[in-house]
C-alpha cells in the first residue's frame, strides 16, 4: 500500500471510529468522540488508523485534522483536542502553555520521517545539495533570488560544495511557519549556519508557503526547476511527479529511502509523535482503545502503508503509554 496516493489518505479528514478494545473487538466505551489535530505530516498515519479502527468499531466519531504542528499544539494546550499529531517535539513555550492550562500529556514517538528536499522530475541538473547549498538557496540571506544561479556568490562564500548552480528559474514551495516540517528543516539544516553568520534562523520569506503538504506537492510538481521540502511520505507517494535531491552529510550524498532514514545515514531524518491528553484518556476509554490500537502491530503497519519508517524498537513508546 505504500504507493497509495497520500491525497486519498488525507481526504479522511473526518472519519468514524469506535471504542472497542485494542484487539479490534467492540467494547462498551460509550459514544464519546475523539478529536485529533496537528501535524499534516503525521495526519495520514492517524487518519489511516482511525479508518482501520472504525472498520471493527463503528461507534465513536474520530476527527483527524492537519493544520500544522504549531496550530495543533495551540488547540491541544487549550484543552480543545484529545491527541496532537506532531512532526517535532513540543516546544518549551508550548509545554508551558499546557502546564498553565492544566493539560497533562504523554509524548509517544510513533515513526521516523526523512525530510525530503525535492524538485520536479523535469529537473535533472541538481543531484545533491549540502546544508550550505540549502542555506544559500533557502536561508534568510537568499531573499530575492529568482534564479538558482543568484545563490552562486553566497554558496561560494559558505564553501558550498555543489555551487555554482544552474542558470534556471528558482521556484520555491514549502511549509509555512505553523508547520513542524518548517521547524525541523530550520533546526536540522539552517540553524547552525545562521547562528555562525549572526542571522535569524528562518527560511527566506519570499516563497509560496502552505501548511498543506498536498499544496506543496502541487507547487513543486508544477514548476520544472522548482525546489522545496516535504515529509518523506508525501515525496514517495508522488514520486511520479517529484524527484528527491540527495542531501550531503557524513556519509556523502544520501537519498531518502526507508533504509537510509532508519539507519540514520540520511542527514535530515526526524522522529514523529503523537501527544495524548492523559486526563481526557482517563475519562474517555475510547481514547485509550484508539491509542492501544495505534501502538499495536496492526496500527504500526499504518506507518509503512502511508510511506513512513517504523522505529527499530517500540518498547520505550509502549512503556511511556503504559506508565502514563
Amino acid at each position: 500500500m505504500r504507493n497509495r496516493p497520500v491525497l486519498f489518505v488525507v481526504a479522511l479528514a473526518v472519519v468514524a471510529a469506535a471504542c472497542g478494545g485494542s484487539d479490534g473487538d467492540s467494547g462498551d466505551s460509550g459514544s464519546s468522540g475523539i478529536r485529533i489535530s496537528g501535524s499534516s505530516t503525521v495526519e495520514p498515519i492517524s487518519a489511516t488508523n482511525a479508518q482501520k479502527f472504525n472498520s471493527a468499531n463503528p461507534d465513536v466519531a474520530i476527527s483527524v485534522e492537519g493544520p500544522g504542528t504549531g496550530d495543533g499544539f495551540k488547540l491541544f494546550c487549550a484543552g480543545d483536542t484529545d491527541i496532537s499529531d506532531a512532526s517535532r517535539p513540543i516546544k518549551d513555550s508550548e509545554a508551558e502553555a499546557c502546564a498553565d492550562a492544566g493539560v497533562d500529556y504523554v509524548e509517544l514517538m510513533v515513526a521516523i520521517d526523512g525530510l525530503s528536499v525535492v524538485t520536479s522530475t523535469e529537473n535533472s541538473a541538481v543531484e545533491c545539495l549540502g546544508n550550505e547549498d540549502l542555506y544559500a538557496l533557502l536561508g534568510p540571506e537568499s531573499i530575492g533570488f529568482d534564479s538558482w544561479s543568484d545563490a552562486d556568490a553566497l554558496g561560494a562564500e559558505l564553501g558550498a560544495t555543489h555551487a555554482p548552480y544552474p542558470a534556471a528559474e528558482l521556484t520555491v514551495t514549502g511549509p509555512g511557519e505553523e508547520s513542524g516540517t518548517y521547524d525541523s528543516f530550520v533546526e536540522l539544516v539552517l540553524e547552525d549556519i545562521a547562528d555562525e553568520r549572526d542571522e535569524d534562523a528562518v527560511t527566506r520569506p519570499d516563497y509560496v508557503a502552505s501548511a498543506n503538504d498536498n499544496v506543496i506537492v502541487e507547487g513543486i510538481a508544477g514548476s520544472p526547476t522548482s525546489l522545496g521540502w516535504v515529509g518523506y511520505a508525501f515525496y514517495i507517494n508522488n514520486a511520479d511527479r517529484l524527484r528527491a535531491i540527495a542531501v550531503e552529510g557524513d556519509a556523502g550524498c544520501v537519498a531518502p529511502t526507508p533504509e537510509t532514514i532508519a539507519d540514520g545515514s540520511y542527514p535530515i531524518a526526524r522522529p514523529l509523535y503523537i501527544y495524548v491528553n492523559t486526563a481526557k484518556a482517563a475519562a474517555n476509554p475510547a481514547i485509550v482503545d484508539y491509542v492501544d490500537f495505534y501502538l499495536s502491530d496492526d496500527g504500526l503497519a499504518s506507518v509503512d502503508e502511508t510511506g513512513y519508517v517504523r522505529l527499530a524498537d517500540y518498547s520505550s513508546t509502549r512503556s511511556a503509554w503504559a506508565g502514563r
